[in-house]
């Protein structure tokens, strides 16, 4: 792929990641997870988000109502863990449920030939 080209379609991945990361946190959240062990565990499962892109994520998340937070200062190192509200649970199913259609559709639209 010649450098021009590689360009564009980084910037499309990068559009097209924007609102998956969004449906990837609100997956993960069902259970509280900490900021580092939610960059972890989605770098493990194929979906690399940055510190930069996520902790402003989650507060904007939780300005939504769609999580919540609490600091869980037990440990040596405090750290603030972050869940899925009822809200953010009935939005993940929403989201989920588009989703699936969605890629449904684009399978459909990528395997069919042109008329």
């Amino acid at each position: 792929m010649d450098k021009e080209l590689g360009e564009i379609v980084s910037g499309f991945l990068v559009e097209l990641r924007r609102g998956t990361v969004i449906l990837c946190v609100l997956s993960r959240l069902r259970r509280a997870a900490y900021g580092y062990q939610l960059i972890t565990d989605l770098a493990e499962t194929g979906m690399p988000v940055e510190a930069n892109t996520l902790y402003p994520l989650l507060r904007r998340l939780e300005a939504q109502g769609l999580l919540e937070s609490a600091w869980n200062t037990e440990g040596t190192k405090p750290r603030k863990y972050y869940a899925a509200t009822a809200l953010g649970l009935e939005a993940l199913s929403a989201l989920k449920s588009h989703w699936q259609t969605a890629a449904r559709n684009m399978d459909k639209i990528l395997e069919e030939e042109p008329s």
